[in-house]
């Protein structure tokens, strides 16, 4: 791979992130809605001389232009600014929240691509048999159904009828101050609805997606070949086709991360989990800007680090591409 090819995508990366910061400002600044009037409301009065004192302590009566070239500013020195309600730097409440985002985001992504790709896998392997339409039925049903729809239904069935599952929350309040190992198997036990939620619809997308790269590389001269040297089904299927047929789901799994962000933060807020997406969803109900700002921005950069991941292993995994700048 070319040093010249990861310096140009940086740089687009960059630039890209420009646009973001300068579009999430003006979007949330021209939404209806004073956060003055909010913290006002929070304080117990909402006269105008404390609104116009709100106002200037927040620097929210200055022109619009030259709040974006402060925000501007400070962000390109790292400073995503201090929370209008909880009184900290953003980027210290980013920073406890971001790790539970990640484990979901992450446990989700793997699930989805892991079991995604092996339906797909043994659809492809018989196209007219049954687990081929069973797996084109599933990948219809689980594209269809909304993220929050399977998140609440499960939190249905584990609260009432099989009560295995916690349904919300990250850990055990009594189980806080035991061993890290206790811990982590407290959590993990946490984790494991909202990330098969978040996992399903795009474990649907990518058991479609590979079982239909699957059977165009089975049709093609070189499996023809290794059958004709009397190479194994196992070995055909996954050392010889999945290969090529994983560059495509490399492609989506970097697209789908931008989506898997997004659904986290309906899947925090169903199940109660304490990531971003949470942290998001009480800072649109304040009219917390900076806050609000500061976890697009950090939701934006993760996006644009996994796309810029994502052309790097593509790059790996498809010899061809290696030597191109």
């Amino acid at each position: 791979m070319k040093a010249s090819f990861l310096i140009r995508r940086i740089g687009y990366g960059l630039l890209l992130m420009l646009g973001v910061v300068v579009l999430n400002f003006l979007l949330i600044r021209l939404a209806p809605g004073d956060p003055a009037v909010v913290i006002a409301g929070e304080m117990g009065g909402a006269t105008e001389e404390m609104l116009e004192s709100i106002r200037e302590e927040y620097g929210l009566n200055k022109p619009l232009i030259v709040q974006l070239g402060i925000y501007v500013g400070n962000v390109a020195t790292g400073d995503l600014g201090e929370s209008f309600f909880f009184n900290q730097p953003v980027a210290t409440l980013i920073a406890q929240r971001i790790l539970p985002t990640i484990l979901l985001v992450v446990t989700a992504q793997v699930l989805s691509i892991a079991i995604g790709v092996f339906l797909g896998v043994l659809a492809a392997r018989k196209p007219n048999g049954v687990m081929s339409a069973f797996v084109s039925i599933f990948a219809t049903i689980g594209y269809a159904v909304p993220v929050f729809w399977t998140g609440i239904m499960l939190i249905i069935l584990f609260a009432s009828v099989l009560p295995i599952f916690p349904v919300e929350g990250m850990q055990s309040v009594k189980l806080r101050d035991a061993n890290l190992f206790v811990q982590m198997l407290d959590i993990l036990h946490h984790l494991i609805l909202p990330a098969f939620t978040l996992a399903i619809i795009y474990l649907a997308q990518y058991a479609r997606l590979s079982r239909a790269s699957m059977l165009e590389v089975l049709g093609s001269d070189y499996i023809r070949t290794a059958k004709a040297k009397g190479a194994s089904e196992r070995s055909i299927l996954f050392k010889h086709a999945l290969r090529n047929a994983a560059l495509p789901i490399l492609t989506v799994a970097g697209l789908q991360f931008g989506n898997l962000i997004s659904g986290a933060l309906l899947v925090e807020t169903v199940f109660n989990w304490p990531g971003m997406g949470r942290l998001a969803f009480d800072s649109i109900l304040r009219r917390d800007y900076p806050t609000i700002m500061g976890v697009l921005f950090f939701a934006s950069a993760m996006v644009v680090i996994a796309n810029i991941l994502t052309d790097m292993s593509y790059r790996l995994a498809d010899p061809r591409l290696r030597g191109k700048g």
